[in-house]
């Protein structure tokens, strides 16, 4: 990891701070993959911040910070989590929502809404990120991981290991469909 950043457990107080990282990331590293109103209705529909996933203490946060100038304060680059609840993907506006906790023995943890500021991508940060979430999880006692990645998202998984399962059409409210990767691996 590089020694500029540092991986933290995301806050209530952070979600101004992660709604605009997120609105960035989805408008600027997702224009390659999906069209302007796919990106548009996945922000109104089914992208943003789970707050369950904060409540939960398994949502994190990459910062950059000084570790030379503690004047300066750190900014979040990115954030992501894992979750121990059934919902696959979606943020706090999603409707179809399953927050009955997972078994960890015959389960698999929902790796969930990873963002990367649009400046700071490519630069290793989700593998930072994704394993932070692995290695959380299977101390938590799972053995395998599964998500709903988006199309941009799925490059870096199957770099890590993650392989699709199936392809999935997340409908959206502007009539849009968003296509994603059901993706999985085992720990």
């Amino acid at each position: 990891m590089p020694s500029d950043i540092r991986v933290r457990p995301a806050l209530l107080a952070d979600l101004p701070v992660l709604r605009i990282l997120i609105d960035a990331s989805v408008r600027r590293l997702q224009a390659d993959d999906y069209t302007p109103a796919q990106r548009e209705g996945a922000l109104a529909t089914v992208f943003g911040v789970d707050t369950q996933l904060i409540t939960d203490g398994t949502y994190l946060v990459v910062e950059e910070y000084c570790p030379t100038d503690s004047q300066w304060p750190p900014t979040i680059v990115a954030c992501g989590g894992w979750s121990k609840r059934k919902t696959l993907y979606g943020a706090d506006q999603w409707t179809d929502r399953h927050n009955d906790l997972l078994d960890p023995q015959q389960d698999a943890a929902k790796i969930r809404a990873f963002f990367i500021h649009p400046d700071w991508a490519r630069r290793g940060i989700g593998t930072v990120l994704l394993e932070a979430c692995e290695n959380a999880a299977k101390s938590a006692g799972f053995r395998r991981f599964e998500m709903g990645a988006t199309l941009t998202g799925a490059k870096l998984f199957r770099a890590r290991g993650y392989v699709p399962v199936k392809n999935l059409a997340v409908p959206l409210l502007n009539g849009e469909s968003l296509p994603i990767i059901h993706m999985e691996k085992q720990a």
